[in-house]
């Protein structure tokens, strides 16, 4: 491919903010290199089993003006407390989002407005040549986004809520979001990724990266409840200094297809992270979670456990790669991938790596595929419990492990309704 599909060419056309010196070179550099490499194949090892290249027949609209999505977001949000951005088809929403009450020292903001004033954090926002094809395109087309910078020991008590709903068939939208803590500071972010109805086939494409400084904890909660119809790329970067922790709990519950790419770096001693992840598939939907965790510095600790059910024709993918450098002894290390199937049809590839290359290291990694127990829902049924309950009883318990990882109560009971929502019996359980 050495040329730009038409619909990205008016994309580019169509934007508006003002782009400041720096980022142009950036931009024609990412369009460049997404012409050379166009959408990713299954030639390509890190995405041998999710292939792009049905895109190479699609086109995607720029959505038209922004439609009337106030009660979504009222029911989505519930009073819940919270600093709210609500993107609509990737633009900013100002009567449906709530800043009010930051704490001092917190900026909250949206990547447009840094743009207009030119204040975004060029080394933050990435280069053309990071990532694969589709971050190249989200750097090259991203318009907005939310940028959360938390002062030198500042702590955001409440969740910072980004809401992105989707609105239009055919219509994509790309999103780029910045997050700074500087050392000591503490944050919350909840990504809530909706659609306004179930019959869209829409195009999320949405990259967040975030700088975690010295003894700064940041975790980040993604909620992906989008049609099952649409389809949803994106990717989460970050850079960890000495003494920080960052967790990323993913949640995937919508679309078509759907991949995530998950990858931290540990540029300091003592860092922790925790990679949580859970996803629900039927028919004939697609989700694949690809993570590195690179373990550059020394004394380090690790872990990940992805969840996922599967029915009807559907398809999971775990690819999950820590890498440990040489001299990057005292690493601790764990990786775990375990699936439930609910149908014969259904399928789920894992692929867990280790590359190691110190001595003095403690990593294992593991993986289980497996059906319902039947001793299980036999002693169900024969407590008087119908089978459809005893189902869900058991696939919720199978799920249960994922969800206790998530502290946050208030944000456990929102992922745990939308989880159960999607149960074959439509019961729901607990938070």
């Amino acid at each position: 491919m050495t040329t730009l599909p038409m619909w990205i060419a008016d994309f580019n056309a169509q934007r508006v903010a003002k782009t400041p010196a720096w980022l142009q070179g950036r931009r024609q550099q990412a369009l460049e290199r997404f012409a050379q490499e166009g959408w990713p194949t299954n030639k390509l090892e890190a995405w041998h089993h999710t292939s792009l290249a049905a895109f190479d027949n699609q086109s995607f609209a720029i959505a038209p003006a922004q439609t009337d999505v106030s009660a979504q977001v009222a029911q989505l949000r519930n009073n819940e407390a919270g600093h709210w951005l609500v993107f609509v088809d990737g633009r900013f929403n100002a009567e449906l989002s709530d800043l009010t009450g930051l704490p001092e020292g917190v900026l909250l903001s949206t990547t447009a407005q840094q743009l207009a004033q030119d204040s975004l954090d060029a080394d933050l926002y990435g280069e053309a040549s990071e990532g694969a094809s589709p971050a190249a395109l989200n750097l090259a087309l991203a318009e907005d986004g939310y940028v959360l910078t938390v002062a030198h020991g500042q702590q955001v008590s409440l969740p910072v809520q980004a809401v992105f709903i989707n609105t239009t068939s055919e219509a994509a939208s790309f999103t780029r979001n910045l997050i700074r803590l500087e050392a000591g500071a503490h944050a919350t972010v909840v990504e809530h990724h909706i659609s306004a109805n179930d019959t869209l086939s829409s195009f999320s494409n949405v990259v967040t990266r975030a700088a975690v400084a010295r003894d700064a904890k940041l975790v980040h909660v993604k909620l992906q409840q989008e049609s099952p119809h649409a389809s949803h790329l994106a990717e989460i970067v970050v850079e960890q200094d000495a003494a920080s922790n960052f967790e990323s709990h993913s949640f995937s519950f919508g679309a078509k297809l759907a991949r995530n790419n998950i990858r931290t770096r540990f540029n300091g001693e003592h860092c922790e992270t925790l990679f949580n992840g859970l996803y629900y598939i039927d028919g004939r939907r697609h989700v694949d979670h690809n993570t590195v965790i690179d373990h550059a510095s020394p004394n380090c600790y690790s872990h990940e456990n992805y969840r996922g059910i599967l029915a009807g024709m559907a398809r999971g993918v775990f690819s999950g790669r820590i890498v440990v450098a040489e001299g990057a002894d005292g690493t601790d290390a764990v990786q775990r991938s375990d699936s439930l199937l609910l149908s014969k049809l259904a399928r789920t590839d894992t692929r867990p790596e280790l590359e190691i290359y110190a001595d003095d290291v403690k990593c294992a990694h593991g993986a289980t595929v497996g059906q319902l127990d039947e001793d299980n829902l036999f002693y169900l049924r024969s407590r008087g419990i119908d089978e459809s309950d005893a189902r869900d009883l058991l696939i919720y318990a199978f799920a249960a492990a994922s969800l206790e990882r998530l502290d946050n109560e208030a944000l456990r009971a929102r992922a745990a309704q939308g989880f159960s929502a999607l149960l074959p019996g439509g019961s729901v359980f607990g938070g």
